[in-house]
């Protein structure tokens, strides 16, 4: 199974362009143009030299597709994963949660699922390592660190009502 072969190109006054020739032979380039704004296109399998497919993106846009291209997407609060297994994730706690108003080691939250809870936000602010008097409150999102196993133990611990 072959490589994907990329390339960058400066393209002055423009942006850069970046090629991809993918194992398959396929073409494909990003000009990233200096506005933010960036354009896809695809070549002609045929004749990589003739535009098969040509897409304008707006910088939101792209981002929304690099996102999409990421092998996180499927999980908007997952931060993170390690090839030890171990993952670091968003959980929201809901202001109906039985832990709304609660301290933190109440929850029994590392004992019951070994994760560790590495910080909180709440609005503005990041609270890091809360420790078990910290009091929760709906809205709060808990930053953990635990095998998948055990985050999604701590977030059916979490959404409790």
């Amino acid at each position: 199974m072959g490589t994907a072969r990329t390339s960058r190109t400066p393209l002055p006054g423009i942006g850069v362009r970046y090629d991809l020739t993918t194992r398959e032979h396929r073409r494909l380039s990003v000009v990233a143009h200096r506005d933010g704004s960036r354009t896809l296109s695809a070549y002609r399998e045929d004749d990589p030299d003739a535009c098969a497919l040509s897409v304008q993106l707006t910088g939101g846009e792209a981002d929304a597709l690099a996102g999409a291209l990421k092998p996180t997407h499927q999980s908007p609060s997952l931060l993170s994963t390690t090839e030890l297994g171990l993952v670091a994730e968003r959980v929201s706690l809901p202001s109906t949660s039985h832990w709304n108003g609660r301290l933190l080691g109440d929850t029994r939250m590392r004992t019951e699922t070994g994760v560790s809870i590495v910080a909180v936000l709440r609005r503005a602010d990041a609270i890091p390592s809360p420790g078990p008097g910290f009091r929760l409150a709906g809205g709060d999102t808990l930053i953990v660190i635990g095998t998948r196993e055990g985050v999604d133990a701590a977030a059916a611990i979490l959404g409790r009502e």
